[in-house]
């Protein structure tokens, strides 16, 4: 474990990736990308999530119905139905954003956003590259983080 984040630290997750693909070792399934037009995306989102997931803004804090929603099931990406979130993962943050201590594997990628001048983890939809928030260190056990997403960047489907 410690020589894998090791590697994390000095190649980075999208060469080790590679390279974990290349040999066969892979600890998350393999996802298809979904490449769309500006003008594709357009059609298939709303206005709101198009401005969420294609142009990385974020929705105002408590608009969300996903805040409340307790029942089992999983949260999938708006953009492309990928899951990404087991209802198990969900907690109660008090940012008024659906929060979440770890997404499913595989699900999403990260990358530095520095808009805030500080530097902050951005994590996007593996599949479509979806925006869909901001991962901190404050989260509860067992990981410490924290994934909060935006409530428009998200899908709910209920366990059957």
């Amino acid at each position: 474990m410690f020589r894998r984040q090791l590697l994390t630290l000095l190649i980075g997750p999208g060469l080790i990736r590679q390279g974990m693909a290349a040999t066969g070792i892979s600890d998350a399934p393999q996802v298809q990308a979904l490449a769309l037009t500006d003008a594709d995306w357009k059609k298939r989102l709303s206005a709101q999530q198009y401005y969420v997931l294609r142009k990385e803004g974020t929705e105002a804090s408590h608009t969300s119905a996903l805040n409340f929603e307790k029942r089992k099931g999983v949260y999938l990406c708006a953009g492309c139905d990928l899951p990404l979130f087991a209802s198990e993962t969900k907690f109660e943050s008090g940012t008024g954003w659906p929060s979440f201590f770890t997404a499913l594997p595989g699900a999403v990628d990260t990358k530095t956003d520095l808009f805030l001048i500080f530097p902050r983890t951005e994590y996007h939809c593996v599949r479509c590259g979806g925006h869909q928030g901001h991962v901190f260190g404050d989260g509860p056990k067992p990981t410490g983080k924290r994934y909060c997403n935006n409530g428009v960047a998200l899908k709910f489907v209920a366990a059957a």
